[in-house]
């Protein structure tokens, strides 16, 4: 069994991650923790000498507090529906990042909407909040987009660095359910040869843990082609790389990640160093 949290803000129910929750209930029990935060960090966005007595602000803080009512009832009512052990905790004064992190110590995986987290924040996702999760959360992490359906295939970021093979190495013991599907190890090198580092370790690995796996070598420029190539795969969930607390240490540049994020709609796992 697993402890999986639920992220979700205000009214921004993430129909995507709670299909994706399903899926995984289907294969194995798993306790599901929601955290709940008003859709808006009411007292960091407010200016300073806007009163916390006035009409307006009691209104507004009054309307955040029935929408993450709103969202906490259905999580409670659809995980009963679906037979899913649950826990909820509330956060009034909007996203608590160190609460966040302190959760993700105690969890096995954290799920993150591609689209609805932290929607209110100015500016394309991943915002700036997404962002600071990513890189401060302790424990793996899937981003899902709200179009998600299910999973067919898994395709593996590579490069034969430590920080890849530790991301594969934790997608591996986390989701096993996965095994028999077909799995593709792409290396992407602008380079004439057709060299992967460690192919031979690789491919004991990969037979190991999956049935039918695919270890290819991808002649171009990761952040102008890889993304135009993972769209032609279709219910695909890729396994990107591994963030730490120093920076990120990604299988490709950051900027190629967020691309991935703000714009091929698939669930993406992303590993983490602590």
């Amino acid at each position: 069994m697993k402890k999986i949290l639920f992220a979700c803000d205000g009214d921004h129910f993430p129909e995507g991650a709670f299909k994706f929750i399903k899926s995984l209930q289907a294969s194995e029990p798993l306790t599901l923790k929601g955290m709940f935060f008003t859709g808006m960090a009411i007292r960091q966005l407010s200016p300073p000498v806007y009163s916390s007595l006035a009409p307006p602000y009691i209104s507004l803080v009054k309307e955040e507090r029935q929408s993450l009512i709103k969202s906490r009832d259905r999580f409670i009512h659809e995980c009963k529906s679906y037979g899913i052990r649950q826990r909820i905790e509330e956060y009034e004064d909007g996203w608590d990042l160190r609460q966040f992190i302190k959760e993700t110590r105690f969890a096995d995986l954290a799920l993150i909407s591609e689209q609805l987290f932290c929607r209110d924040i100015p500016g394309d996702q991943p915002n700036s909040f997404m962002e600071e999760a990513l890189r401060m959360t302790e424990c793996p992490v899937v981003i899902i987009p709200e179009s998600f359906s299910t999973v067919e295939r898994v395709v593996v970021a590579y490069d034969g660095k430590k920080e890849s093979a530790f991301a594969l190495k934790q997608f591996c013991h986390l989701f096993s359910q996965y095994d028999e599907l077909p799995v593709e190890f792409v290396y992407v090198k602008d380079d004439d040869t057709d060299d992967i580092p460690d192919m031979q370790l690789l491919k004991e690995y990969t037979n190991a843990h999956f049935d039918a796996g695919n270890i290819n070598k991808l002649h171009f420029h990761a952040d102008q082609a890889f993304r135009e190539w993972l769209q032609n795969k279709k219910n695909t969930l890729l396994v990107a790389g591994s963030f730490s607390r120093s920076g990120t240490s990604m299988v490709f540049k950051p900027s190629f990640v967020e691309q991935i994020i703000a714009k091929s709609s698939i669930p993406v796992f992303i590993a983490h160093n602590v």
